[in-house]
């Protein structure tokens, strides 16, 4: 049984943010909606701000750090990104009180749990996806990325709980009301993973993780029945199913494994 517990408290374009849980400790992913969303729906799931270890930033995209400018000059919880990643925050909100930002250089170890991070492929400055470990068990959380990389493969392997990208279906993205600039921007190697591509990234790992959830849906251009369709005729096309429990994140409601 994993160590991990995950609260997808957002998901999606408008906003992303996942809380992860030891029961001794708790850490944020991304605080892409309000301050006060985000404590509203903690509050919804029984913690508060206070019970945060740390935060850690995959990027600057405003749908990852929304939340960031209130939430640093009310809570004295430490907050992790890149240092390129940092600088591209700071120029866009300055506002940021900084005494609480730190800069993951690899990994840092939080109490019982070892966090790293890792490089993915999308437009934007330095983004990366975090590993968590404790007790012998593994947490992944890998969005936001235009294809997967080894790097991107490793990070996911052995994962007994994996977040994982099913942004769009590819014939309703191409046949969708989207600018062409944004279609190509969306399906290239900087983009965004389809459920098509999250659906045989899982197929090729050497173990299913025991738990997915099938992260930062498209509001225009998915449906969270079809992403988890794909997902799972992938999987059991290849005999893989078995006893994966696959949850799907979303915009605007909160998604346990609980």
């Amino acid at each position: 049984m994993s160590a991990f517990k995950v609260t997808m408290l957002a998901s999606g374009s408008k906003g992303n943010s996942a809380l992860i849980s030891t029961g001794k400790q708790n850490f944020l992913i991304d605080m892409g909606i309000s301050c006060r969303a985000l404590t509203t729906r903690l509050k919804e799931v029984g913690f508060c701000a206070e019970d945060l270890d740390a935060v850690f930033l995959t990027h600057e995209h405003t749908d990852h750090i929304s939340g960031l400018g209130t939430f640093t000059k009310k809570y004295a919880v430490p907050i992790y990104s890149s240092e390129k990643t940092w600088r591209a925050i700071l120029s866009k909100m300055p506002q940021i009180e900084r005494k609480n930002c730190r800069i993951i250089a690899g990994g840092v170890r939080c109490g019982e749990v070892e966090v790293s991070s890792f490089e993915i492929p999308h437009d934007a400055v330095d983004p990366h996806g975090y590993v968590l470990k404790c007790a012998g068990s593994k947490c992944a959380y890998i969005t936001d990325t235009g294809f997967v990389t080894e790097t991107v493969r490793q990070a996911a392997e052995g994962a007994d709980t994996l977040i994982l990208e099913a942004n769009h279906d590819i014939e309703m993205l191409k046949n969708g009301s989207y600018p062409v600039y944004l279609k190509q921007r969306i399906l290239s190697t900087r983009g965004h993973l389809s459920n098509e591509s999250a659906g045989h990234f899982l197929a090729n790992l050497s173990r299913v993780p025991e738990k997915i959830f099938l992260a930062h849906l498209s509001q225009e251009n998915n449906l969270p029945s079809l992403a988890l369709n794909t997902v799972q005729n992938i999987l059991n096309s290849a005999s893989l199913f078995n006893d994966t429990r696959i949850f799907v994140a979303s915009q605007t409601r909160i998604v346990k494994d609980y």
